[in-house]
């Protein structure tokens, strides 16, 4: 198969961020923001965001333990000597903000890399393009699919054991534990490995599969050849996307379910959800999840869900506490909150699920 997947262009020196998240960078809609500021493995020098301006970044978001300084305009963040602007949140559809525009210029005529994960690419604008030529700055697009390939079931025959996250709807945490459980995987000793299949987590791991850019008849084949690329680690932790009852976005995840080939699954879920965001579906209960999830795996490779990664942000200690219990008791299965609590506990509990390869399903 080819090897040209999606890679983090190659740098003398680490990044240095500046973040464009102007408006927006407390918010849920600066989840890129928040992602590479937490896990990514560049330093964020600055964000951009009038709004909370002349706060510090954990100011703005407590979780996030970084003492990076917000500042107002583009002209604020270079004196903390900059070396890529980062499109730092997730407008709706993909599409650049007409107001960005003129940041992002000055971003390039100052000579920096720009770093976006927007469906709308950079490097088809002329504008940019043009002004990117005479400064000699690069343009990274970091949605750009792959070239199409179909899937041939060589995904199931790679030495790693291959985890994927399931999720019970979009934005619950399923790239969160992803990262979380492949640390937790490290610290016990294993090979772990985190295989990125969106924009955030292309820009903390440096490669990746962009799946909701890819051509539906290849999404498989581009998520097998990440798989592939990986396997000869001893475990993969595959980043999930969408949902199987999702409306919209299931088709990305079935493609994921399949072409991952993955031998367990764990099941990410946020507490607090009731239906599904912004179309009202409501959620299916924890169990019948497990099973939907089960039964279209056991078309092509059986997998089994290993355990619930419980995200209940928003809820008190108490809460929380009570929440997870309840998902225990209603899956039968190991469940805890990654972040919240130690993530090497949750990961324990599941590890003896992650030692066995399954058989795919002979034609």
């Amino acid at each position: 198969m080819r090897s040209d997947l999606p890679v983090s262009r190659a740098q003398t020196s680490p990044r240095r961020y500046a973040i464009l998240a102007p408006g927006l960078f407390a918010t849920r809609s600066a989840k890129t923001a928040h992602g590479v500021i937490a896990y990514g493995r560049d330093a964020t020098v600055a964000v951009i965001d009038p709004d909370s301006a002349g706060k510090r970044v954990r100011d703005a978001v407590p979780y996030l333990a970084s003492d990076a300084p917000i500042v107002a305009s583009f002209r604020d963040a270079l004196q903390f000597r900059p070396t890529a602007l980062l499109l730092g949140t997730a407008p709706p559809g993909g599409a650049l903000p007409a107001t960005w525009r003129a940041t992002i210029l000055q971003a390039i005529d100052a000579g920096l890399e720009i770093v976006s994960g927007l469906h709308q690419f950079l490097a088809e604008d002329a504008e940019f393009a043009n002004a990117a030529v005479r400064s000699g700055s690069t343009l990274w697009d970091v949605r750009t699919p792959p070239a199409a390939r179909l899937f041939s079931g060589e995904a199931s025959n790679v030495p790693a054991v291959v985890v994927l996250t399931v999720g019970s709807d979009c934005a619950v945490g399923k790239m969160t534990a992803s990262l979380e459980l492949t640390r937790a995987a490290r610290a016990a000793g294993r090979d772990a490995r985190f295989v990125a299949t969106g924009q955030t987590g292309i820009l903390i791991a440096g490669s990746g599969v962009p799946v909701d850019r890819t051509i539906s008849d290849f999404t498989s084949g581009a998520v097998e050849e990440l798989v592939v690329h990986n396997g000869t680690a001893d475990l993969l932790f595959v980043e999930g996307q969408g949902a199987i009852n999702h409306p919209a976005f299931a088709a990305v995840t079935l493609g994921l379910l399949y072409g991952a080939a993955p031998d367990a699954l764990v099941l990410v879920h946020l507490a607090t959800r009731t239906q599904i965001e912004d179309y009202g579906t409501p959620l299916l209960p924890l169990p019948r999840l497990i099973e939907i999830y089960e039964t279209l795996c056991a078309c092509v490779k059986p997998a089994a869900v290993a355990g619930v990664a419980l995200n209940t942000h928003g809820l008190d200690d108490d809460a929380a506490r009570r929440a997870i219990e309840n998902a225990r008791a209603q899956t039968g299965l190991p469940c805890d909150d990654l972040v919240r609590n130690e993530p090497e506990n949750l990961y324990a509990a599941m590890a003896p699920r992650f030692a066995h390869k399954t058989r795919a399903l002979e034609v």
